[in-house]
This record gives C-alpha cells, sequence and structure tokens, in this order.
C-alpha cells in the first residue's frame, strides 16, 4: 500500500494456481492470443479486484499534481465505491507524510449514490502520499442477512456455522492484534460450549446470534477483520500547506510612500511606525511591491509619463541598477539590517512581511552585463523591451529562458527567492507568472519547498481560466482571481459556484484582491463610499483570502480618464497618506477582520452556500462550521436602497417553515428571534450596505 506506482485500481491475489496449470501454460489460446497462464492470471487479478473506486476528489489530472489541504484542518475526501451484487462493501483513505513508514486510515462513511467519504487532518506542512482501500465486509455481509431472517422467523442454524468460519478466518487472517485475537477465540470456545450444551432450539439460536453478532464483535471485524477482494486506488498526492495560505488579509503598501512627506523618500524605519495601525484593522499579511534599486534608463515619470523629472523615483518594477538587482535594496529604504529589524518588528505584531517577486530588469540591471545570454536581442544589437501590445514598457527588459539561459537562469531565480528566504520572508506575490514558463514554476516552487515547505506564493495572473488554473496545479499556494471585475449578483454566484464546488477547489485557492496598484475597478470609480463598503464586505466574508491597496480605506478612486488605473498613481510618484479624512471605512476593516477571526465559518473559503432573496440587487449568502453559521446579506446597488423579502434557511437546522430561530446582529451584537422562513429587511447604501447574522441551531447556547 502506498508504496507502487500503480496507474489504476490495485489489489492483492493470494489464490493458488489452479491444478493442472502448468502442463497447459505454453499453449496458447486461440481466441486471446495469450498463453493458458497468462490468460489465468489476467482473470484472477481482475477477479480479485472487485470494488470500484471511481472519481477521487483530489485526483487532479489523473494524479498528474497534488491536491492541496492545510495542516490541523480537516480536509474532506470523497470517492465513488460501489461493488457488483449485494455485498457490504467498506472503504478508508490511507495516508502517510512523504518518506515516513507509518501509515494512518480514516474511514469512509456512505454518504449518497455510491459517493463515500472522509476527512483527514494532516497534522504538518509538507507533502503527503494518500490513496483509497475498498474491500467487500464479508462478516458485515453475514450479520446484515442473517438479521434479516431472524426477523422473518426462519432458522439460522447454518448461518451460524457460516459465522463461525468467519470469526475463524479473521483468526487465520493476520490482522488482529492480541487483544482481537483473545476476544476473538474466547467467543468461539464459548459459542461451541454453549450450543453443545444448549442443543439447537430457536432461543438458542438467538442467543447464539446476539453473541457472535454483537455490535462490539461487528465493530472489531470491521476494523480488523479480513479485507476481501481488497481494491487499492494509486497512489495520489497532497501538498498541505500551513495555514496561512488559506485563511489571510492582505494589506498592500509602497514602503517609499510611508514618511508622510511627498518629498521625504520613505524608509524601512517609516514602515516599522506604521506597523500598528495595520495590525489595527486587523491584517495579518504586509505586503510591498519590489524594494530592489531602481533603474535610470528610460525612468517613467508622474503618470507614466515617458520623461522623468530630476528626483522622480520612477516604477519600483524597473528592477536594478548600478547599486544591484534582485537580490538588493534600494539605497534609500535603508539597509539589510533595517530589513531584518523590520521583519522582526512585523512579527511582534502579528504580521508577515511579503515581498514582490518580479522576474523583469531595467536596461541598467546587473544581469545585462554579466549574462548577456539571458536577455533578447535585436539584429542591431540593441535589447528588446518588455511590451503587452499595444502597452510598452520601456523601463523594462524581460529575461527570456530557454537557449543559453538555461539551466543557469533558472539557478538563479530560485537563488533570489532562497536568498529572501533566508532573510526571513517567507510569502512572495510573483508578478505575471504566466508569462513566464509553467515548467519553471513546477520546478522552482518545489526546489524552494525542499528548504522551507511554508514559503507561500501568490500568483498575479489576471488571465485565461486555464493557465490561472494551471499555475494553481504548478504549486501556486494562492491565486487573483476575477472577483475584481464580478459585481452583478448573478455572475458572483456563478463564479463562485466554479470555485468553490468544482474540481478547481482542490487545488486553487483564491485572494479576493479588491483593488490593486495596477487595477482600479470600474465600480469603485463610480459607486463612492457604499460601493467600497460593499466590495469589502463581498471579498472578506467570501473569500478565505483577501486584500487591500492601501487608500482603499478612504475610498480613493480618481482614474486615469477611461482607464482602470490610478490618477496620480503611487507606482511612479510617492505619495502621503492620510487615512484618517473623513468618510474613511476603517470601522468596516477593522469588523470584517474581527468576524473572520472570531468566526470558524467565515475562514473556509468552499462553505459558502447561496439562498434566495428575491431581488436581483441584493446577495444572500450562508457559511457553516460545526455550530458556527453566519448568514450574509449584501446591497450590491451603491445608489439605491434596496428593500427585499428573504428566506431564512430554517432547513439547514432541520427546522420547518413555520418555526423560530435564535438570531444575533453581528454588526451591532442585539439578538432576537426570526419566526418563521420569510423575513423581510432594507439595506440603505449610505447607510450601511450589508448586514451579517449568526444564527443558532436549537440547543446551541449564545
Amino acid at each position: 500500500m502506498l508504496g507502487n506506482n500503480s496507474t489504476g485500481e490495485a489489489g492483492r491475489d493470494d489464490a493458488p494456481v489452479a491444478a493442472g496449470m502448468d502442463a497447459q501454460a505454453d499453449r496458447g489460446s486461440p481466441v486471446t492470443g495469450l498463453s493458458q497462464a497468462e490468460s489465468e492470471a489476467r482473470l484472477r487479478a481482475l477477479a480479485a479486484h472487485r470494488v470500484a473506486i471511481e472519481g477521487v476528489s483530489i485526483e487532479i489530472d489523473g494524479g498528474r499534481f497534488p491536491a492541496k489541504a492545510v495542516a490541523g484542518q480537516p480536509t474532506r475526501i470523497e470517492a465513488d465505491i460501489f461493488s457488483d451484487g449485494h455485498d457490504s462493501i467498506t472503504a478508508a483513505i490511507a495516508w502517510r507524510r512523504a518518506g515516513d513508514d507509518a501509515v494512518h486510515e480514516a474511514s469512509m462513511k456512505l454518504v449518497e449514490n455510491d459517493r463515500w467519504a472522509a476527512s483527514v487532518v494532516f497534522p504538518e506542512n509538507g507533502h503527503y502520499e494518500c490513496t483509497i482501500l475498498a474491500w467487500c465486509d464479508l462478516f458485515g455481509t453475514w450479520h446484515k442477512e442473517v438479521t434479516k431472517k431472524q426477523a422473518a422467523g426462519q432458522r439460522i442454524a447454518l448461518e451460524l456455522e457460516e459465522g463461525r468460519h468467519l470469526l475463524q478466518a479473521a483468526l487465520d487472517d493476520g490482522r488482529l492484534d492480541a487483544e482481537g485475537q483473545a476476544t476473538v477465540a474466547g467467543l468461539l470456545a464459548a459459542d461451541a460450549a454453549h450450543a453443545e450444551a444448549a442443543g439447537d432450539a430457536p432461543p438458542v439460536e438467538a442467543a447464539r446470534f446476539a453473541r457472535l453478532g454483537d455490535s462490539s464483535v461487528v465493530a472489531l471485524m470491521l476494523k480488523s477483520g479480513p479485507r476481501t477482494n481488497l481494491t487499492e486506488y494509486r497512489p495520489l498526492t497532497v501538498f498541505v500547506d500551513r495555514r496561512a495560505a488559506a485563511f489571510s488579509a492582505w494589506y498592500e503598501i509602497m514602503p517609499r510612500s510611508q514618511s508622510g512627506d511627498i518629498h521625504r523618500h520613505g524608509t524601512f524605519d517609516d514602515v516599522i511606525a506604521r506597523l500598528p495601525y495595520v495590525r489595527d484593522l486587523g491584517f495579518d499579511v504586509l505586503y510591498f511591491p519590489p524594494i530592489h534599486p531602481i533603474g535610470r534608463t528610460n525612468r517613467k515619470g508622474r503618470n507614466n509619463s515617458l520623461t522623468a523629472h530630476e528626483g522622480e523615483p520612477g516604477s519600483p518594477y524597473a528592477i536594478g541598477s548600478e547599486d544591484g538587482g534582485h537580490d538588493a535594496i534600494h539605497p534609500e529604504l535603508g539597509s539589510f539590517e533595517d530589513f531584518r529589524r523590520l521583519i522582526s518588528a512585523a512579527k511582534d505584531h502579528g504580521l508577515e512581511i511579503a515581498l514582490d517577486f518580479a522576474i523583469q530588469c531595467s536596461p541598467d540591471h546587473p544581469w545585462i552585463r554579466e549574462h548577456p545570454e539571458w536577455f533578447d536581442w535585436r539584429p542591431d544589437g540593441t535589447i528588446k523591451f518588455a511590451e503587452n501590445p499595444p502597452k510598452k514598457y520601456e523601463d523594462i527588459v524581460n529575461v527570456h529562458f530557454y537557449r543559453g539561459a538555461i539551466p543557469s537562469l533558472w539557478y538563479a531565480l530560485r537563488d533570489v527567492v532562497l536568498f529572501w528566504v533566508d532573510q526571513g520572508v517567507r510569502i512572495f506575490r510573483v508578478d505575471n507568472p504566466h508569462t513566464k514558463p509553467f515548467p519553471f514554476w513546477e520546478w522552482m516552487i518545489e526546489e524552494v519547498r525542499r528548504k522551507d515547505p511554508g514559503v507561500i506564493f501568490l500568483a498575479e495572473a489576471f488571465t485565461r481560466p486555464k493557465v490561472m488554473k494551471r499555475l494553481a496545479k504548478l504549486g501556486y499556494s494562492q491565486s487573483y482571481s476575477y472577483f475584481t471585475w464580478r459585481n452583478e449578483k448573478q455572475e458572483i454566484i456563478d463564479y463562485l459556484t466554479e470555485l468553490t464546488q468544482e474540481e478547481c477547489r482542490e487545488y486553487m485557492r483564491p485572494n479576493f484582491f479588491v483593488n490593486t496598484p495596477d487595477i482600479n475597478p470600474r465600480f469603485l470609480q463610480t459607486s463612492g463610499r457604499p460601493g467600497f463598503r460593499t466590495r469589502l464586505v463581498l471579498a472578506a466574508t467570501l473569500g478565505g483570502n483577501y486584500g487591500v491597496y492601501n487608500g482603499f480605506e478612504i475610498c480613493e478612486a480618481a482614474p486615469v480618464p477611461g482607464k482602470e488605473e490610478y490618477l496620480n498613481s503611487e507606482k511612479y510618484e510617492i505619495r502621503a497618506w492620510d487615512m484618517n479624512q473623513p468618510g474613511n471605512i476603517q470601522d468596516d476593516i477593522r469588523l470584517m477582520n474581527r468576524l473572520r477571526q472570531s468566526h470558524p465559518a467565515l475562514q473556509d473559503f468552499t462553505n459558502v452556500t447561496f439562498y434566495n432573496a428575491w431581488n436581483d440587487k441584493v446577495l444572500a449568502y450562508g457559511k457553516q462550521t460545526g455550530d458556527d453559521f453566519v448568514l450574509v446579506h449584501v446591497n450590491l446597488d451603491p445608489h439605491n436602497t434596496q428593500v427585499f423579502e428573504f428566506e431564512v434557511p430554517l432547513w439547514e437546522f432541520g427546522l420547518p417553515d413555520e418555526a423560530s430561530v435564535e438570531v444575533r446582529d453581528l454588526i451591532h451584537g442585539n439578538s432576537f428571534t426570526w419566526h418563521g422562513k420569510n423575513q423581510w429587511l432594507e439595506l440603505e447604501p449610505h447607510t450601511r450596505p450589508y448586514a451579517i447574522w449568526q444564527l443558532f441551531a436549537p440547543g446551541v447556547p449564545r
């Protein structure tokens, strides 16, 4: 088990070869062309593997890629499991950490329609191997059939002897431990004595069956009895992340804009001074765009101007100058000692620092001089600038990954990531990974995880859906998504249903960023403060991971006319932010992050269910984990009050439509009772465009 490379179901065939087989072994079959020995070997192998195992939820592309899980949290694994005939079957998930000898099992339960499921808690971050075992439970079949016969008034003397044979087979099988062997041996001895002393009258048969078929005996045989027709599915892999890969709240800043003065470049010390503010808002990841030296050749000016004036800082994505490249720090930010001090201070505030890993270079990057073979050169000897027609990035050149660049560039880029891991960084947001080779990411991410399996990678790939999903399969821990552009009720429902119910739920974890330095969504440009509050609540309560770029809390939305870009973008100039100005939504952010931390239901991404609200401008959905049930209503119209009828999901608690349920308003803290399934609500966008409730099942204390 978990030790072969089979490509399908595998099992055990312990049956002896039929007498006379050797004499016929070399005689070919006129029908199949196989020898008699080959034909019978195939027959016996197929006959032994009687149970079908299909549709395994964690099997990604036939096992080509690992599924994802989180250390210490239940992972639900499902499969279709069935067999011919009427024999009872049972199943289990077998798993172990890669490289370990100890194998653990979790019993699976029948859900419905031959779909079986179990939850596994993988204890630590790292690689795991899993498979599914299924077999015919002959003792369980015997117990089920004899129970029916006895209830029908039939004699069961022969059936009792069959039960004894099954118990004896369990003694001979070797799966029972010493205590189990003693239990079964004692049971058989007591049954034999009882039968000899009392005869075979119906009351005696009933007493014997009560003993042989006791629930404790059934449970023992289910756990440790013979596994007839044992079928083992092919080994599958699961990568188990630390919790921050699946549940995190990101806050993005440009360190150079943290001085509070547009005339002074910010430093790491300025960022340290901002840490209490970020933590007070409830975030746990503080993310920086590139902090490396910025090139001067073709430096961009204010508002992406092709001409930079003296003193303009340029884009941080134009990486590299005479001060160094991807393993250097922009001098005006501070030293490596300052950076490590920032990492430590952030940790003291409960924050992790995430860095941007952008594989692009300014024309001044040292690599161009040291490794010209890593770049594309034009016939006239000039270097090719980056572009995405009609966009041009005159301050950036791209590396290429093949020809003379392999393997040296691959190793260099891997070592850049490992260098920053050594500085204490364990989270990386990767810029435009879809424009780099898939094989590179698969190789590089695994190389990094061999050193530290807790390193998290976020893919910034706003691209075609299949490409986004492929990057997730290759190893990315989190993924940007189309959430940023899903604003209407049905498109939100459709998109979340895809992400949480289809196969991608096993390997793709979206990060619902509401805005970024590159994306000033049109919805926010036109919706005012109500729209910012709406998008915040959707991101924070629908997403396991979500993020905001600073300025969101003051509803910053001034666009470049006609574009989804910020006017006076911080990418090209130093800004000074007043986050306490009137109209800010800091309290909403604090509330969302507090609710996320205090409610287990909001910490899972895939548990969302959409409910009826009879208004196309209102989204209603719930999340449940154990006894924690959170219901959310959001007004998607930032301009108009919406009055609507909605359904209280009483059926989730097994209650009839006319029942009552206890409710707590998680915004104001008051509690009350909803009577009946249908209720009314009004959401005024300028007062509060959302409502969040906790529902209590009967018997669950508040």
